[in-house]
């Protein structure tokens, strides 16, 4: 048993050398129907790799001929599905404008758009392409409004969508546990407004209330009467916005606490003055 597993390495080494072999043969073969017959077989069994290079270099021989669309097509797609997204949105850009009135041409329309999602990055880094994988989609869902692939434009808009606010979020809740609570009161109602259909909206209009709660407690004093005005003008909203919010009776408490202290800073004040 051992020995068998010792060879098993031997022979892996071995049949790759020669599929090596077999494909650099395939390679120098002036037969190019050959050739291009091999490069459909590599597609075929998902061998991307062998098949992209086969391909590009029957480009030259095909170009012009009613073959090379197909090459094309598979050759844009073999860059896909190897998960190199950059170059294949380029081959699906190129192959809409050599073919423009292809019947695949709503297919790669499709895809290019796909090929901005797929490189969409992690929350916390630059969303440069999921902001164009939404304006890609949304601009695929209005030149082609009987497609069947509107219904995963739309989801993938929704996905990148809800993606925009995760991030948005992080940044409005760092804020806050930096202490920076103005700068936190104004990013969450940012958000708000540049997702007023989010279900996290009474949420983050809470966020609001806190935020401007603990700003107003932080102030000095000749100014805390404003900012604890402004606590209560926002739940005010809250309640508005949210009237069988769950969130009412906690948002609620910060109104209270600030007409609490309004109180005790005017009798404050009211002495001050008297005693003058």
């Amino acid at each position: 048993m051992r020995s068998i597993k010792l060879l098993i390495p031997f022979f892996v080494l071995f049949f790759t050398m020669i599929s090596c072999s077999k494909f650099s043969k395939i390679q120098k073969s002036k037969d190019f129907e050959y050739k291009l017959l091999k490069a459909d077989e590599y597609y075929a069994k998902k061998k991307y790799r062998n098949a992209q290079q086969l391909y590009e270099e029957l480009f030259p021989v095909y170009k012009g001929n009613q073959k090379f669309e197909d090459i094309y097509y598979k050759y844009a797609y073999s860059f896909y599905y190897l998960k190199m997204y950059r170059d294949a949105e380029n081959l699906f850009k190129g192959y809409l404008e050599v073919f423009p009135n292809s019947p695949r041409a709503e297919e790669v329309d499709y895809m290019r758009a796909y090929c901005f999602y797929k490189q969409s990055p992690k929350l916390e880094l630059e969303q440069v392409n999921t902001v164009k994988a939404m304006g890609m989609m949304q601009t695929f869902i209005s030149t082609h409004p009987g497609s069947a692939r509107i219904k995963d434009a739309t989801d993938i808009i929704d996905q990148s969508r809800a993606k925009l606010e995760g991030k948005e979020f992080r940044g409005a809740q760092l804020y806050y546990n930096l202490g920076q609570y103005r700068a936190s009161a104004i990013a969450f109602t940012n958000l708000m407004n540049n997702y007023p259909e989010s279900i996290k909206g009474e949420d983050y209009k809470l966020m609001v209330v806190k935020s401007y709660y603990r700003f107003a407690k932080m102030s000095i004093p000749d100014r805390q009467v404003e900012r604890y005005e402004k606590v209560i003008t926002e739940f005010e909203d809250f309640s508005d916005r949210y009237p069988e919010s769950n969130l009412l009776k906690e948002a609620e408490s910060y109104k209270n606490l600030s007409q609490n202290y309004i109180k005790e800073l005017k009798n404050e004040q009211t002495t001050s003055s008297a005693r003058l």
